[in-house]
C-alpha cells in the first residue's frame, strides 16, 4: 500500500510499504480522508510534538481518520466490512484508573495514533476495535474526519467549562481547525458566541456566531457587547501569544479554558503567569483540557448533522507533503484534508 512517511527532519515521501497486520481484536480500515493539523507540520520538521518523540520511525502521520472497514479480526463484534467509521485517536489500554473512570484521553499508558504510533496518511490502517466508532451513512466525509480532534477537543473543553445557555462564550482563533467547531458547539449549548479572529472571516456569521471581533480590540469589544459583564467562558487554543488578551476578558466566576500551544506554551516554556488575586477575588477558574473522552465522541456523532466545516483545500495522498506544508500558509482559510482512497 502507499503511505506518507516521515523519514527524518523535514523529509517526507509517499512510498509503497507492507499492509498492516490485523490482529484478532483489530479492524483494518480503508482510509477515505484525513484531517491535517499544524502539529503534523511541526512533527515532520522536528520529529517531536508537545513533548512526544514520534514513534515508530519512519513514521506515518495523521490523527483525524475516517474510512470504510475492509476487514475485521476474529474477535471483533461492533463493526463489519463495509461500515463507515472514524477513529478515536487516543491510544488507551482500557484498564488504568483513568480509562476505568472514562478519561481515556489521560490513559496512564496511552498516546495518540499519528504520534506515538502510525497514523492514517496511508491507504489502510489497522486499529484496535475499541478505537473504532461506526458512523451513519449521511455524515459528510469532511465532517467525519473533523470529529475525532477538531470537534472533540472544543466539545470536551466546553463540557469541562460547564458552559450554560445564555452565557457569553469568547472563542480565540475562531476560524481555525478547532475554533470553527467551538463556535458552532457553543451555539448548540445555547451560548451567546463572540468569535475572535485576526483576519476578516465573514463566513463565521454563517456558522451561527453572534459577534465577530478583532484580537487587537478584544477587551474593549467584549466589554461593550456584554455591557461590562465580560465573558463567562473564554476558549483559547492559540497559545502563549494570546493568553494575556484572552485572560483580560474573563468575567466574575468566568472560566478560561486552553488546549493549544501553537504560539508557545510548550513544556520548555515559562509557565502561565497569573496573579492569585486575579483568580480568587472574582472566583475565576483556569482549566486545561486534552483531547476528549470516547463517550463524548459518540455523542458528537449524533450532533454531526448540526455542524459544518469550512474546507480550504483537499489533496490526494501523493501530494500529502504539500498538504502538510500548506497548513502553515498565511492564506489558509479553512481546513485542509488529504483524500487517501
Amino acid at each position: 500500500m502507499k503511505a506518507l512517511l516521515i523519514e527524518g527532519p523535514g523529509i517526507l515521501e509517499v512510498k509503497d510499504i507492507d499492509m498492516p497486520t490485523v490482529g484478532p481484536s483489530d479492524v483494518l480500515i480503508k482510509v477515505k480522508i484525513v484531517g491535517i493539523h499544524p502539529q503534523d507540520y511541526y512533527m515532520a520538521k522536528n520529529l517531536t510534538t508537545q513533548g512526544h518523540k514520534i514513534n515508530p520511525m519512519p513514521h506515518i502521520p495523521g490523527e483525524e481518520i475516517a474510512g470504510i472497514v475492509e476487514k475485521v479480526g476474529d474477535k471483533v463484534k461492533s463493526v463489519k466490512k463495509g461500515d463507515r467509521v472514524i477513529v478515536y485517536h487516543r491510544i488507551h489500554d482500557g484498564t488504568c484508573d483513568m480509562c476505568i473512570t472514562g478519561h481515556e484521553q489521560l490513559c496512564r499508558n496511552g498516546g495518540r495514533f499519528g504520534i506515538n504510533d502510525n497514523g492514517g496518511l496511508a491507504e489502510y490502517i489497522a486499529i484496535p476495535e475499541r478505537n473504532v466508532i461506526k458512523i451513519p451513512e449521511d455524515i459528510d466525509w469532511e465532517i467525519a474526519a473533523s470529529l475525532p480532534v477538531s470537534s472533540l477537543t472544543p466539545y470536551h473543553a466546553l463540557n469541562e467549562a460547564k458552559l450554560s445557555a445564555g452565557e457569553y462564550l469568547v472563542v480565540i482563533g475562531a476560524s481555525g481547525n478547532t475554533g470553527m467547531f467551538a463556535v458552532q458547539l457553543g451555539k448548540i449549548f445555547g451560548a451567546i458566541v463572540i468569535a475572535s479572529s485576526r483576519k476578516d472571516r465573514g463566513w463565521l456569521k454563517e456558522f451561527g456566531v453572534d459577534y465577530v471581533v478583532t484580537l487587537d480590540n478584544l477587551e474593549e469589544e467584549v466589554k461593550k457587547i456584554t455591557l461590562g459583564r465580560m465573558a463567562d467562558v473564554v476558549l483559547d487554543s492559540i497559545g502563549k501569544e494570546t493568553w494575556k488578551k484572552s485572560l483580560s476578558v474573563v468575567g466574575t466566576t468566568g472560566r478560561w479554558v486552553t488546549f493549544g500551544a501553537l504560539t508557545g506554551g510548550e513544556f520548555e516554556d515559562e509557565p502561565l503567569d497569573v496573579s492569585p488575586i486575579y483568580l480568587y477575588r472574582f472566583e475565576r477558574k483556569i482549566i486545561g483540557v486534552r483531547g476528549g473522552k470516547k463517550a463524548e465522541l459518540h455523542r458528537l456523532v449524533n450532533l454531526a448533522n448540526r455542524i459544518r466545516v469550512k474546507t480550504w483545500r483537499k489533496y490526494k495522498l501523493e501530494d500529502a507533503p504539500k498538504a502538510i506544508e500548506a497548513i502553515m500558509s498565511p492564506d489558509r482559510d479553512g481546513r485542509i484534508f488529504v483524500e487517501t482512497n
